[in-house]
């Protein structure tokens, strides 16, 4: 088998499953894009089995600490294993991320179930030249009667591959609608935005909407209504969503319907709706799509969450709820935190912490692989200062 010598002080000696070009002290065997490569340290001795893509700033990453080949045994194997940890998490496998990449040890597959269908990415290289492997263990461990195949992701471009949309499985199941948290969800695999739903957010519609009886709320980047729906169907007096998109707000005017709920839906910028919005809110809700897609970003970012912090707190008296989150893995926590913290300061808030949030258990983290823990959320209320 060909493959990589990695020189020292490389990430991957610490517990990192990446390597990056400049991490590479020399190949051999003549790998190719796509291919399983092993991994040896400048001792010779084996780290392990990776996929391997030059095309790629993470030219090999690992899957395995031992050789290994990507059969459908394979598949199959870590596939089962994904599901199985899903049903001892306590989480609906009917509706879930049956797997999610380096955390379920396949780099670069999701797969999202919704009952009885199927969306699949193929992010790398790897996987994508491996994708009727990948439809032969999903048809056998769990008999669906579709697979959509979601490449139109722009994270495809990284591996030098183009976006596309196609079915790997069965006929397109076109709408159809799926019930989360007690609520009516119509959704389209195929023609629809995203995978689906954001299935990582669905404990926190949940978490929020305990705060919401009785609340005037702003559900702001809405998408398909998702916490709005949530918080009115926990008894908000009212409840305004916005989003820039109209194909969003269509679809979040949709489920309201669906599902018997009254909510107002505004076509409108997020930004420009908190400049303008009068302070008659009692419960805001902050969750935009990720504004960094890199490091190089990353400032520029924190300075947009800056301002729809700072904005939305201004909206709010003492008792009012913020709960704000963010999917980008390139802004920490802390980093976060902070952000918010200085939103505060100058919109002469005091906040109290009363809930934090992460991306539910069928999106796993590794806790040496950072970027799988991407999404994080804090709900403060604004205290009295005097």
């Amino acid at each position: 088998m060909a493959g990589l010598i990695i020189a020292p002080r490389a990430r991957i000696f610490h517990g990192h499953e990446w390597v990056y070009a400049t991490e590479i002290r020399k190949s051999f065997g003549d790998p190719q894009p796509g291919d399983v490569v092993t991994l040896k340290d400048f001792r010779d001795r084996p780290l392990g089995s990776a996929i391997y893509n030059p095309q790629s700033q993470i030219v090999a990453r690992r899957f395995s600490r031992r050789r290994q080949d990507l059969d459908l045994d394979f598949f199959i194997r870590r596939i089962r294993q994904a599901i199985e940890f899903r049903q001892r998490s306590g989480i609906d496998e009917t509706l879930a991320r049956l797997v999610w990449s380096e955390s379920d040890g396949i780099p670069g597959l999701i797969v999202d179930r919704y009952g009885d269908h199927l969306s699949v990415q193929t992010l790398t290289l790897a996987m994508d030249l491996r994708k009727e492997l990948i439809r032969d263990a999903l048809v056998e461990l769990l008999a669906p009667k579709s697979i959509v195949l979601r490449n139109d992701s722009p994270f495809r471009k990284a591996e030098g591959m183009e976006p596309g949309i196609e079915m790997l499985y069965g006929e397109n199941p076109g709408s159809f609608v799926v019930r989360a948290n007690d609520i009516d969800f119509a959704i389209d695999l195929f023609d629809g935005q995203k995978t689906g739903l954001y299935l990582d957010q669905l404990q926190s519609h949940a978490e929020i909407a305990k705060l919401a009886k009785g609340k005037r709320v702003l559900d702001c980047f809405t998408n398909q209504g998702g916490f709005a729906l949530a918080c009115a169907k926990a008894g908000a007096a009212h409840v305004t969503a916005v989003d820039v998109s109209a194909t969003a707000c269509e679809a979040a005017r949709h489920n309201a319907k669906l599902n018997g709920l009254d909510i107002e839906v505004l076509e409108h910028n997020v930004f420009d709706f908190l400049k303008h919005a009068k302070p008659e809110y009692d419960l805001i809700i902050l969750d935009p799509p990720s504004f960094t897609r890199n490091k190089k970003t990353l400032m520029d970012a924190m300075r947009g969450y800056k301002e729809i912090h700072l904005r939305s707190l201004k909206l709010l008296d003492k008792g009012g709820i913020l709960s704000t989150f963010c999917c980008s893995h390139h802004a920490s926590r802390e980093l976060f935190l902070e952000n918010l913290a200085e939103a505060s300061v100058d919109a002469k808030k005091s906040l109290r912490l009363i809930g934090e949030h992460s991306q539910r258990a069928d999106h796993p983290v590794l806790i040496t692989l950072p970027e799988t823990g991407y999404l994080k959320g804090f709900t403060v209320e604004v205290i009295a200062t005097r």
